[in-house]
């Protein structure tokens, strides 16, 4: 469990990395603390609208990742 908020350099850090291995199509901060991740190309981007609830995001999506592991490892 966390005992520290989420600050928006995390949530960049996190959607960078994803971006980068394939696990989002696009990602974007914008000056107002939101983001707009798109999963897919063609899909509706959604807007992450505080670093809380990116991150929570990005923690949904980590785990569907890791449960759709080709090894089968979590």
């Amino acid at each position: 469990m966390r005992i520290t908020p989420a600050t928006p350099a995390e949530v960049d850090a996190w959607l960078t990395v994803l971006q980068h291995y394939g696990h989002i199509y696009q990602a974007q901060g914008h000056r107002d603390g939101t983001w707009t991740v798109q999963s897919h190309a063609g899909q509706v981007p959604w807007t992450l609208h505080a670093p809380v609830l990116a991150m929570d995001w990005i923690e949904d999506l980590v785990r569907d990742t890791a449960e759709h592991q080709p090894d089968g490892n979590p």
